[in-house]
């Protein structure tokens, strides 16, 4: 995938303006450079004047050890996928206290969120392709969700979200539709496949001349207060 370097510079500004890091903030780095959620991790922080706290290859295989590592290096900031942040929990719960917590990769369970949220100091889903330049939307969750799944939230800066049917018309909400993501965050394709290109990436009839989107293949619908709500793959 070839993202542009002003979609990130887009993305990581508009993180900083959503978490507001400062150079007191110590983010926690888990995912391999391969996974592009690594450039949240590696960026962020410098950005705000903070800190790269690196774990290895041990300390994310072994909870106890990366326990260990957030409290001796001060971790304020962490980000994660839904299994890591369960492995953790399940060993210490007290351990995300004080922590600002960051789930994304995968569907995040109600239990978990619930658990998370009873816990740290605050926890934000992300969803995102990366087609999108990493992510797409993003929620802040509060303890209490009325046995509802987890919201992804609304468009993060640079992004427009559309749940379309397949006739490329909006849904209202409630209804489940085509998961498409157009805006400024979009990458310009796949490295020599043309073809699967013009494939993902169409013309986007919501915008001004040359604008594009992109077939996501999840399943969403917009809920009663304009968030986005996972449902899934479409060809599941």
């Amino acid at each position: 995938v070839v993202v542009r370097h002003g979609a990130l510079a887009i993305l990581l500004t508009g993180m900083q303006d959503r978490f507001s890091l400062t150079p007191d903030d110590r983010l926690l780095a888990c995912a391999t450079v391969a996974f592009d959620i690594a450039a949240l991790e590696l960026f962020l922080p410098l950005l705000a004047g903070g800190r790269v706290v690196m774990a290895g290859k041990d300390d994310i295989t072994q909870p106890t050890a990366l326990l260990d590592l957030v409290e001796r290096s001060g971790v304020t900031v962490m980000q994660a996928t839904p299994a890591l942040w369960q492995s953790l929990v399940t060993h210490a719960p007290a351990c995300l206290t004080g922590l600002r917590v960051i789930s994304t990769g995968e569907a995040l369970p109600l239990a978990l969120a619930e658990t998370l949220c009873r816990h740290a100091a605050e926890v934000t889903n992300l969803y995102g392709p990366t087609e999108t330049t990493v992510y797409a939307t993003a929620a802040r969750l509060l303890p209490g969700h009325s046995g509802m799944p987890p919201s992804v939230g609304g468009p993060v800066a640079g992004t427009r979200i559309l749940v379309l049917d397949r006739t490329l018309r909006p849904v209202p909400p409630g209804a489940a539709g085509d998961l498409w993501i157009a805006g400024e965050g979009l990458a310009r394709g796949y490295h020599d496949r043309p073809g699967m290109t013009a494939q993902r990436f169409v013309a986007c009839p919501f915008g001004p001349p040359g604008a594009r989107m992109y077939r996501s293949g999840d399943l969403a619908r917009w809920t009663v207060t304009g968030e986005v709500e996972y449902l899934g793959r479409t060809d599941h």
